[in-house]
C-alpha cells in the first residue's frame, strides 16, 4: 500500500511542479521574474525526480535497502538542485521588488550555496552507502538552513513593506518546508516514521510554485 500511495503522490507532485514551471516559462510574456520562477520550478521537479523515481521503483520492486546506490545518487542530485532552487528564488525576489545593490546579501546567498554544494560533494557523505553518516547530513544542511532562513527574512520583510498580497505567504511556504525537512534529517534514521514529514514538505513546495503561477496569471 505504501508503494502505491507514495508513487501516486510523487507522480502528481512531479507532474504538477514541472507542468507549472513550463507554463510559466512559456506564458511569462517577457516578465523575467516569472521566467525565472518557471525555471526554478522545473529545476525543483527535475531535481527531485532523480530521487523520487528510483525510490518509487525500489518500493515497487525489491525494497529500498536493495537500491542504496541509486537512492543515494538521487539524494545527492536533489541536494544540489534544491540549493540552486533557492539561489534562483533569491533573484526572483530581486526582480519582483526591483532591488538594487545589496551586494552583501548577494555574497551571503552565493557563499552559503557554494559551501552547501561543496559539502554535498565530499566523499564523507557516503551517498551510495545504506549507512550514510548522520553527522555529514547535519554538516551539509547547516548552510542550507541558513540560506533558507535568509530567503524567508527577505520575502517576509519586503512583501510586508510593499503590501504584496500575491507573495505575502511566500515566507511561510519556505518556513514550512524547512520545519518539515529538518526533523527528517535528524531523526528519520532512528525513527523511520518521521520520514512521512516529507509529504507536507513537498506540499509546501507545491504551494511555493503555485504562488508564482497564480501571480503570473494576474500580472501578465
Amino acid at each position: 500500500m505504501q508503494a502505491i500511495m507514495e508513487t501516486l503522490f510523487d507522480i502528481v507532485y512531479l507532474t504538477t511542479v514541472i507542468t507549472l514551471g513550463f507554463l510559466m516559462i512559456k506564458g511569462n510574456k517577457g516578465n523575467k521574474q516569472f521566467l525565472l520562477f518557471g525555471i526554478m520550478a522545473v529545476v525543483l521537479g527535475c531535481g527531485d525526480a532523480f530521487h523520487l523515481i528510483p525510490r518509487s521503483y525500489a518500493l515497487c520492486t525489491t525494497g529500498l535497502e536493495n537500491h542504496a546506490a541509486a537512492l543515494g545518487i538521487g539524494k545527492w542530485v536533489t541536494s544540489v538542485t534544491m540549493t540552486i532552487f533557492y539561489v534562483i528564488l533569491y533573484h526572483v525576489w530581486r526582480l519582483r521588488y526591483k532591488i538594487e545593490g545589496q551586494k552583501g546579501v548577494t555574497v551571503a546567498v552565493y557563499a552559503l550555496a557554494v559551501i552547501r554544494i561543496v559539502l554535498c560533494m565530499m566523499p564523507q557523505n557516503l551517498w551510495i552507502s545504506a549507512q550514510a553518516p548522520l553527522s555529514w547530513g547535519i554538516y551539509r544542511n547547516i548552510p542550507f538552513a541558513l540560506l533558507g532562513l535568509l530567503i524567508i527574512i527577505l520575502f517576509y520583510r519586503t512583501a510586508s513593506q510593499k503590501g504584496d498580497t500575491l507573495f505575502k505567504w511566500m515566507w511561510l511556504t519556505i518556513t514550512l518546508s524547512f520545519a518539515f525537512y529538518i526533523p527528517v534529517v535528524l531523526w528519520s534514521g532512528t525513527y523511520p516514521l518521521v520520514g512521512i514529514l516529507m509529504i507536507p514538505k513537498t506540499c509546501a513546495y507545491v504551494w511555493t510554485v503555485a504562488i508564482g503561477f497564480n501571480a503570473m496569471k494576474k500580472e501578465c
